[in-house]
């Protein structure tokens, strides 16, 4: 089904797979090549560099990147995208830095606070806030209900060979030619101050498809598949992957989008594919026949690893709690069903308090598998092809009386309306499913959110620990597995029985014709790129609030540990919940409340404790009593006394030692792109991470951008300092200004002194002069003083 191989990997013509050999003086013939087999003495000659430089990745990179270094990559895009959880946050971080007007093209859509179920006029107070920006900066402002930020992306911005940034991790238009990258606001404030994305030159993973899908086989079904494959060990990490093959030509856009949008889940960069007459027609379809161009590789494209997929051997599957990695096929988990259900449910009481007891096994009944609540929705489900394909297999069925729900979210308001037009919504409803507008809300857990104990299959992002809107804090804890739209379809058909959607026996294909109106935003999105009105008022509500300050990074720093967090992986979803929290994003004080509320409950006052202590010291330096130890903070005292074995010297140091609270996580940050998983560390005083690897670029580029140092430490080293202990990182400043990668730090516990050495992984001059000034704000505004001096 799914092949890996990490040795390098040559693909001729678009089509040959030659295995990674030497080609300085290798030649080949077409006939040779076919067969894989390296001839000597025709004219065809290349070596490998050359090959690297013909991906279709490196031509886009190349026309983007004003870097000297082949190494490094300054990158500027294109056009910019944020919703509604973000796009506030980042536009006060922008006009703190000096914006005076949106330089490209800046999408602010409004899917994700569209409820306002909590906090009352707080979210449509951030809508309001957002449209005044579009005006003031001469963006693109797009209401709410009327499209989910990728779909608005896919139907009106992608285009063939450009680059799209955007603040949510999902950001993938891949399908379409476009190389697009998810990361957190701050890089698109960078964007937006007209600087550049700096990353390493990435590797790039050839994903070679062949063979067709087999009927009920829908695009979740293949992610699924690859995430499984790829994700466990980190195959894919900060990589680009590179889509090619023969099986393309027999996928619809649609299906493309559908796995290309997952290709996140794999913690990769980005994705890429090449472009064919359905991308032409996708084009011509939504009115920019002109943004259509032909992507493929040159005739002898490099690989620096190859992923092999047969799609006619993948199968429905289904992603079981709690990551979408965790993946088996729907048949096997049929067949098999209470070891599997032991197995998480195992996982489940290592994760959470055991206590809170998560019970799958009870779904089983009579030797069947009961689903409570069925969702079909967002940027990966509301596709389309996909609710039309549901619509299929439901037809002139029911979903029963019973507990079982179906809810089904069209992408779009063009999507919506089409399948209003065609009928097809009209069967979904008169079979008791529910038509909902565009809203990302089931991926995040604000809307359609399940009961305690239910179990939920969605064709969704993401599954993670109560990402749905469950609060085991309240003892609530719920079960959400990620399937395609099809086997979804079928379990609704059987009311509420798993079941793939293999077994339905429709015919795949031959939906009603999609006609898009671009009407739909001709009429209600306001377009104001390359028309800024600077005389235009910022439209505030009470909930939207500045940036507290944040201080320079001192000489020496103390940090205490305020978590300790041993999980595998920790996500982005677990460092800052969704759900409910989403309306108080515009405000950092009270968002950070929020901080591991569901993980670590305990987080946020160990760390306001901490913070404490840094205020009694910076009290004590303002009344010039730093030499009067009761004025100083007595545990911070304490802790320097040990290391030093001299209050006095402690005293004197802590004059020049800021104290910050850190968290210890295995490896944090998987998921989503939300800066506010690092924001909130820092408005409550953090100063670092410290982690054995961080599970996705764009994580560690969050905490540097809030001024937050991302530690390392060894894999051989054992973590096992409990909340409360103290670490000193000496000449901290110093050593991050001279470009040092090893700390050697004390840690102090238990009146106890253990040396460690803490790493920090190559930083560009820009996340050194970041982190040296305390946070990208504080980094601007250093460098608009420094040009005045000047």
């Amino acid at each position: 089904m799914i092949k890996i191989s990490h040795n390098g990997v040559y693909l001729y013509n678009n089509r040959a797979l030659i295995p990674d050999i030497d080609l300085n003086e290798a030649c080949f013939k077409d006939e040779a090549v076919r067969q894989g087999q390296p001839v000597p003495g025709s004219d065809f000659r290349l070596d490998r560099e050359s090959a690297r430089k013909a991906t279709i990745t490196a031509g886009i990179l190349d026309a983007h990147d004003s870097s000297k270094d082949p190494n490094k990559r300054k990158i500027k895009f294109d056009s910019l995208v944020s919703h509604d959880i973000t796009y506030v946050g980042i536009v006060q971080t922008a006009r703190a830095s000096g914006l005076e007007r949106f330089p490209v093209p800046y999408v602010l859509t409004n899917c994700h606070n569209s409820l306002c179920a909590v906090g009352g006029t707080i979210n449509e107070d951030d809508h309001r806030f957002g449209l005044s920006a579009a005006k003031k900066y001469g963006g693109i402002y797009v209401p709410a209900h009327l499209a989910v930020i990728h779909s608005y992306e896919r139907e009106t911005m992608a285009a063939c060979g450009r680059m799209i940034l955007g603040s949510d991790s999902h950001t993938r238009y891949g399908a379409l030619g476009t190389l697009a990258i998810g990361e957190g606001g701050p890089e698109i404030v960078k964007q937006l101050l007209e600087n550049t994305y700096d990353i390493d030159d990435p590797e790039v993973v050839l994903i070679y498809l062949e063979g067709e899908t087999q009927p009920g086989v829908g695009p979740h079904d293949v992610a699924l598949a690859m995430i499984g494959a790829l994700f466990p060990d980190g195959f894919a990490k900060n990589k680009i992957l590179e889509f090619a093959g023969p099986g393309i030509a027999g996928l619809s856009i649609d299906f493309r989008n559908g796995i290309d949008v997952m290709t996140t889940e794999t913690t990769c960069l980005s994705s890429i594919w090449e472009t064919d007459d359905k991308v032409r027609e996708f084009m011509e379809i939504h009115w920019r026949p002109e943004d259509y161009v032909e992507l493929k590789a040159g005739p002898v494209a490099y690989y620096d690893s190859l992923v092999r997929i047969d799609l006619s051997k993948i199968e429905p599957m289904i992603a079981l709690p709690f990551h979408p990695a965790n993946v088996y096929t729907i048949k096997d988990v049929i067949a098999n069903p209470h070891d599997i259900f032991a197995t998480v449910e195992a996982e489940a009481r290592r994760q959470f308090d055991p206590k809170l007891k998560f019970d799958l096994q009870s779904k089983i009944i009579d030797g069947k598998i009961m689903v409570d609540q069925g969702i079909i929705a967002g940027c990966a489900g509301g596709t389309y092809e996909n609710i039309c394909a549901a619509s299929r297999i439901l037809s002139d069925r029911s979903t029963g009386v019973d507990a079982f729900s179906l809810s089904v979210y069209p992408q779009s308001q063009p999507v919506n309306l089409e399948l209003t037009r065609n009928g097809v919504a009209a069967d979904l409803m008169s079979i008791g499913a529910t038509m909902r507008t565009a809203f990302c809300g089931p991926c995040f857990g604000a809307g359609d959110v399940p009961s305690h104990g239910a179990f939920s299959i969605r064709h969704t992002t993401r599954n993670f620990p109560n990402r749905e809107g469950s609060n085991p804090q309240q003892g609530q804890i719920v079960g959400v597995a990620l399937m395609d739209a099809r086997s979804i379809a079928a379990t609704a058909a059987n009311k509420g029985e798993l079941t793939p959607a293999t077994e339905c026996g429709f015919p795949e294909g031959n939906y009603p014709t999609y006609h898009y109106d671009a009407g739909v935003y001709q009429k209600r999105v306001y377009n104001g790129f390359n028309k800024p009105q600077p005389e235009e008022k910022l439209v505030y509500g009470p909930n939207i609030a500045d940036w507290p300050t944040m201080h320079p990074l001192s000489e020496n720093i103390l940090l205490q540990l305020a978590s300790v967090i041993q999980d595998p992986v920790t996500s982005t979803d677990e460092l800052i919940p969704s759900g409910e929290t989403s309306s108080y994003r515009s405000n950092p004080l009270r968002l950070a409340e929020f901080t591991l509320g569901r993980r670590d409950p305990n987080y946020v006052p160990a760390a306001k404790a901490t913070a404490a202590l840094e205020q009694e010291r910076l009290a004590a330096l303002a009344a010039d009593q730093t030499s009067a130890a009761t004025a100083l903070p007595v545990k911070a005292l304490e802790a320097l006394t040990v290391v030093l074995g001299d209050k006095a010297k402690a005293q004197e140091l802590l004059s020049e030692t800021a104290i910050g609270s850190v968290i210890f996580a295995r490896k944090p940050g998987d998921g989503s792109a939300r800066e506010q998983a690092a924001s909130s560390q820092r408005v409550l005083g953090g100063m670092a991470n410290i982690a054995y690897e961080y599970a996705t670029q764009r994580y560690r580029s969050n905490c540097i951008n809030w001024g937050m140092i991302p530690f390392t430490i060894d894999a051989n080293t054992e973590f096992n300092w409990s909340v409360g202990s103290f670490i000193f990182v000496p000449n901290v400043r110093q050593r991050i200004a001279a470009g040092e990668r090893e700390f050697p730090a004390s840690v102090i516990t238990d009146g106890q002194v253990h040396e460690i050495v803490l790493k920090l992984h190559a930083l560009t001059s820009q996340e050194r002069s970041i982190i040296l000034n305390g946070s990208l704000i504080n980094d601007y505004a250093q460098r608009a003083k420094n040009k005045q001096e000047s």
